[in-house]
């Protein structure tokens, strides 16, 4: 198993990265925090992760430790590949996702391209029990003011993809309650 890369960038495609390990480039799907590290010419560490079909052996590239072992956790899923899996590591700090899931917040899932209802809900229900010991008990986990201000918008008709674009355009020092407000006036 490929674990780690260490190289240098040499080019992207719609398909990754291009990373040179030693005069010989690697093709690694990565998230978009890899990504914004690799710039041309600089040595990079990436913490990978092979995954291996019959007809394919595909790199895919993460950030730290954190952002593959919720990858691997995703893979665990019913109905989850590793492309999907991919999407949902990149929408989302891993913290963010861990929390989601600890809060049932399957809505959080539904606003990534790809994920239904159902996808959305099986990924909170199959997660829940083995990422536990990974999270805090529910009863200490500290609410982000930005579930707040996002799960506000979506209880005034927002889609969850439209409450967080329209909370993305307002200042993130705000308080939540502030933050609603803002994104209404904008919107109107």
């Amino acid at each position: 198993m490929i674990s780690r890369l260490r190289g240098v960038p040499t080019g992207r495609s719609t398909e990754g990265l291009v990373l040179d390990v030693g005069g010989v480039g690697y093709l690694v799907a990565a998230t978009p925090s890899v990504l914004r590290r690799a710039e041309v010419g600089t040595e990079v560490v990436v913490e990978t992760y092979l995954h291996v079909r019959e007809d394919a052996l595909q790199l895919y590239g993460f950030a730290d430790a954190a952002e593959r072992e919720l990858f691997v956790h995703l893979l665990g899923v019913s109905g989850i590949g590793p492309k999907v899996a991919l999407a949902v590591v990149s929408s989302a700090p891993p913290g963010d996702l861990r929390r989601a899931i600890a809060l049932g917040d399957a809505a959080r899932f539904q606003a990534i391209p790809g994920i239904g209802k159902k996808t959305a809900e099986r990924i909170v229900l199959e997660l829940k029990g083995s990422l536990a010991e990974a999270i805090e008990p529910i009863g200490s986990v500290v609410v982000s003011p930005d579930l707040v201000a996002r799960d506000a918008l979506v209880g005034l008709g927002y889609s969850v993809a439209e409450a967080e674009q329209a909370l993305a355009r307002v200042d993130p020092d705000l308080a939540p309650e502030e933050r609603v407000r803002e994104a209404l006036r904008s919107a109107a």
